[in-house]
């Protein structure tokens, strides 16, 4: 009975330990890949500044601030990005008709009127392109997520008060997925992958953001299965990070880099930072090793 035991606890184990070969060596051919396939410039200083965990406290940190950087994650998808902060020089720009990112005004001034919202953007910050209207567009849509990302966030006194209750997820790694689940069911257009970057680039590293260009690397090159959910591949990203002994964070990087192909602290390489996205060159290098 004891062996069994152990059998089925070993048995539980490969599913998490066959990976460690794949994994190290398919984080190091990316990485490599990185050096070898961009332009002089990006060497292994500059990339250490991309992968190494940013010096984020969130001892000082204000609630405005946490409310701001969750409307950054909250753009960080498909073209909302170019649409909206892009349009306006930056979701920072937002500030100048968010109260400073006050979400407790911003409840109070717009919770049920998010046209008015939208109307004060135009109006103020003179977005660049068209601004569509109906319910399915960007702007509309996002003005939804402005509101309800700030009734949310106004659920708690102070930024401490928030920092206290994502620690109590973040150090359990039992509980640790459920963070990101909450915020996906709490504000309206926070999918799981968008949840995720807000957390990671909050300071909670061991999150990485399970979007279109890791997945689709992972999937390549072996790292998970067809059709894996958002968690499964949160849940790679962390094997990785583990068994390469690096943050998910660092994970990250590295691969949404590659996809990516933008160095965006570095807007004096390539085309104000654009290298040219480098997935399927290296997906294509992958399969020929």
């Amino acid at each position: 009975m004891v062996n069994n035991t152990k059998s089925n606890i070993e048995s539980q184990l490969d599913g998490f330990g066959m990976y460690k070969d794949l994994d190290i060596k398919a984080y190091n051919a990316a990485k490599r890949f990185l050096l070898e396939n961009t332009p002089d410039e990006v060497n292994e200083d500059v990339l250490v500044l991309y992968l190494d965990v940013p010096n984020i406290s969130t001892t000082n940190i204000s609630i405005n601030k946490i409310y701001n950087r969750l409307l950054e994650s909250a753009q960080n998808a498909n073209m909302k990005a170019g649409v909206i902060g892009g349009s306006i020089g930056g979701v920072e720009n937002l500030a100048k008709v968010l109260f400073n990112f006050d979400p407790k005004r911003v409840l109070v001034e717009y919770k049920d009127n998010t046209d008015a919202l939208l109307n004060k953007i135009v109006r103020e910050l003179n977005p660049v392109g068209k601004i569509r209207r109906t319910s399915k567009s960007i702007w509309p849509k996002y003005c939804k997520t402005i509101v309800s990302a700030a009734e949310f966030i106004s659920q708690f006194a102070t930024a401490q008060d928030f920092i206290e209750w994502a620690d109590y997820f973040y150090h359990d790694k039992k509980s640790f997925a459920a963070l990101p689940m909450l915020l996906e069911a709490e504000i309206y257009g926070i999918a799981f992958p968008l949840a995720c970057d807000f957390l990671k680039e909050l300071g909670y590293v061991d999150f990485g953001k399970p979007d279109v260009h890791i997945i689709e690397q992972f999937e390549a090159l072996g790292l998970i299965k067809e059709k894996s959910s958002n968690y499964q591949v949160l849940k790679a990203i962390t094997r990785i990070s583990e068994h390469v002994g690096v943050s998910a964070y660092n994970v990250d990087k590295v691969f949404w880099l590659i996809g990516s192909g933008y160095f965006y602290h570095h807007i004096h390489i390539g085309k104000d930072g654009h290298v040219g996205r480098l997935k399927d060159a290296f997906i294509k290098h992958w399969s020929s090793t």
